[in-house]
């Protein structure tokens, strides 16, 4: 994964994209900046930090995902991978249906992903150190390169979509003491039912992160 790294950034994200549009990197590439001032978070929503935090994209080609993975729960699985990666280091990390991070009861980060040009687009904000009020920070000491170069050694395995599911599955129950959204609306997760390609099924919907 070729990396660069950047001061500051509006966002990694729409920083990333702008360079696969125009052809100018090789793929596999990341963004990492030190200070993000107008990152995307879900529906919209802005997430950004202070220095010391992770801001990090991430561009990889479809055909490079493994065969047996949905476009449409690619967050989930990269997400994932990261989740096992902290978890390495000892973290109590757990996720969120579909892809947020959270340490106990308190969100962290969250990944969203989306398509560019025949690739993969993959926005991560993680607060290693510092969080905003109603948030939380990571619960280990980590540096940002030493995670880094873990999270993507264990993405260059290209792990398959069942063996990352089998593993997120086992944790969904945390989920539903909480609330998704899908079109615009609020969806409880209390009875919501995981399915085997990363989507839910809720009030006889099916649902797929879509983000």
């Amino acid at each position: 994964m070729q990396t660069l790294f950047l001061e500051s950034v509006g966002s990694t994200q729409e920083y990333l994209k702008e360079l696969v549009r125009e052809g100018s990197i090789e793929l596999p590439h990341a963004i990492v900046a030190n200070i993000q001032t107008d990152g995307v978070g879900s529906r919209g929503n802005s997430w950004n930090g202070l220095e010391g935090n992770l801001f990090l994209s991430f561009a990889i080609p479809l055909k490079d995902l493994p065969n047996d993975l949905k476009l449409e729960s690619s967050s989930i699985y990269f997400a994932s991978i990261l989740k096992e990666t902290l978890s390495e280091f000892s973290s109590r990390v757990w996720l969120k249906w579909p892809n947020d991070f959270y340490v106990d009861a308190l969100k962290i980060g969250g990944m969203i992903t989306t398509v560019v040009k025949e690739s993969v687009i993959c926005g991560v904000g993680l607060n290693l150190l510092i969080a905003p009020e109603g948030f939380g920070t990571l619960d280990i000491t980590i540096t940002r390169e030493e995670l880094l170069k873990k999270y993507f050694k264990n993405i260059e395995k290209n792990i398959s979509w069942k063996q990352v599911f089998s593993k997120y599955e086992l944790e969904f129950y945390k989920s539903k003491n909480f609330f998704t959204h899908a079109n615009n609306l609020k969806i409880s997760l209390s009875e919501a039912t995981l399915q085997g390609d990363g989507s839910i099924i809720s009030n006889g919907k099916r649902i797929f992160s879509l983000r």
